[in-house]
């Protein structure tokens, strides 16, 4: 046989495998637990997210919604609870992408697996990838990867799209990922990749029940620190906790958060953005359900994070520009001071409004990350500026716990400012959002305050933050605070670390 005729026969083939190679095969991905953690009929699973929205609580008000933290269990036990998050969401938001990010149940593995061989298909039809963007992440970022074994058999994407089926009106797109590390440093990694997609655009979807087996009571317990420390938005106090909740010695407890590695990475992402803020919707767990029982339970907690300007800045209208101008005036303030006794000039034609309303505020000196004075008046009695001059001295020369600042400390020193809202009095402890809300206790002629930041720095529970104010600042003993006056405020804070000083 001729060489030519060997080829023209050979041609077709040649021709059918090189059009299989340039056509990605599709593999979509099938339901896996439909029929178990949810109906696996399209007419009753339509039944059921019908009453399961009905049931559960309406949208708190109209801040769009960056991400929300939803539970994955059976829709008997969870579907409440996750119906009430994902009715945070403005049914007619137009998302590009929707990013369904859960921990793997089945296999750990280094990084994330983002799935991109196909869309997913559930009994109310199918749920689009976006396959491209799932594609680069992996090609761009080594953390990524692609494979399918551990999306397979995965129930923590797939009860999750049910829930956006039935309530986004417009068509979406999803990019499931699915984290398989145990290592805190690897979900660092994961977040900087998919930090840049964190915006109004994009919906974060983070599916995770909360605590595994403990008798009912404890897991209210151990699920409300738990949350706290989510809604503190600090990666650090939420290890912290984890691992104080994981020493605590409560029987039945397995784990705290079973898809921490998912709500870690979130925290990783938002935690870099000064005005994201999270918020409790709702809190069950199995034996709230009637067909739960109270002696090993698993918790579900509904929680949202959005962009949400603080009082303080909304109220001041204080920019980026204002709030170096203010760090440049503690700092004159303080070296002119220590230097010689003397008090900085500061030309209020030349400074915004703003600056000029009247407000309280607190100014913090750290060197080399450790407190050197902190000082601070609630009252509004004389412009921003002012305030901040004043207290600044105060903390450089007046903290009792501290020597006066001399000359040869100033280089070393970085300071922060707390610009505060008008207190608000409260009746519960359940008002105070930990890493959002300073405490101020008031009882007879003692009182004591600690600013927000504090908690989110030491990671403590609300008694915690509540004890150590009362017996530290107010002196009141550690119990004190249970029969005093309780305020909360919220503060807007900047340091020198943030704002680089003005050269």
């Amino acid at each position: 046989m001729t060489t030519c005729r060997r080829l023209l026969l050979l041609l077709p083939l040649l021709l059918l495998a090189t059009a299989c190679i340039s056509q990605e095969r599709q593999v979509d991905r099938q339901p896996a637990v439909a029929g178990q953690f949810y109906p696996g009929s399209a007419e009753e699973l339509r039944r059921t997210l019908d009453d399961l929205f009905a049931k559960a609580l309406k949208r708190a008000d109209e801040a769009q919604v960056l991400a929300l933290v939803v539970p994955h269990a059976g829709y008997v036990f969870s579907g409440e609870v996750a119906a009430s998050g994902f009715n945070q969401i403005d049914p007619e938001e137009d998302y590009e992408n929707v990013f369904v990010i859960g921990s793997s149940h089945h296999m750990a593995f280094d990084g994330a697996s983002v799935y991109s061989s196909g869309d997913f298909l559930t009994p109310l039809g199918t749920v689009k990838v976006n396959r491209r963007l799932g594609a680069d992440l992996a090609r761009e970022n080594e953390v990524f990867s692609t494979r399918l074994d551990a999306h397979i058999p995965e129930h923590s994407l797939e009860v999750q799209l049910p829930f956006l089926q039935a309530h986004l009106k417009n068509s979406f797109q999803i990019v499931p990922i699915l984290v398989g590390t145990r290592r805190p440093e690897t979900c660092r990694r994961i977040a900087a990749a998919l930090r840049p997609f964190l915006s109004e655009k994009n919906l974060f979807v983070i599916s995770s029940d909360f605590s595994h087996y403990p008798a009912y009571e404890a897991a209210v317990r151990v699920d409300k620190a738990t949350a706290d420390a989510i809604i503190s938005n600090s990666p650090d106090v939420l290890i912290q906790t984890l691992h104080q909740n994981e020493e605590s010695g409560i029987t039945g407890l397995a784990t705290s958060l079973c898809g921490w590695s998912s709500v870690l990475t979130l925290l990783y992402m938002t935690s870099q953005e000064r005005d994201v803020g999270y918020q409790v919707i709702q809190y069950r767990n199995s034996g709230d359900s009637p067909a739960g029982t109270r002696d090993g339970v698993v918790g579900y907690y509904a929680i949202i994070a959005t962009r949400q300007e603080s009082p303080a800045r909304s109220s001041l209208g204080l920019t980026e520009e204002d709030m170096a101008t203010l760090l440049a005036i503690a700092r004159r303030t303080v070296e002119a001071y220590v230097t010689g006794h003397a008090l900085a000039a500061v030309e209020p034609l030349n400074l915004s409004e703003a600056l000029k309303t009247r407000c309280g505020a607190f100014v913090t000196l750290n060197k080399h990350e450790m407190l050197r004075g902190c000082i601070g008046r609630f009252e509004a009695t004389d412009p921003l500026y002012k305030t901040v001059q004043e207290m600044a001295i105060a903390s450089a020369t007046q903290d009792i716990r501290f020597k006066p600042v001399v000359p040869g400390e100033l280089r070393d020193i970085e300071i922060e400012i707390s610009v505060l809202s008008p207190m608000e009095k409260i009746s519960s402890i359940d008002k105070i959002q930990l890493g959002k809300h300073g405490i101020y206790i008031h009882k007879g002629m003692r009182s004591g305050t600690l600013l927000p930041q504090v908690a989110k720095a030491t990671g403590w529970t609300r008694e915690e933050f509540l004890g150590y104010c009362a017996q530290e600042k107010a002196g009141i003993g550690w119990d004190g605070w249970k029969d005093a006056d309780l305020y909360v405020y919220e503060a807007l804070v900047f340091s020198e670390k943030e704002l680089p000083r003005s050269p």
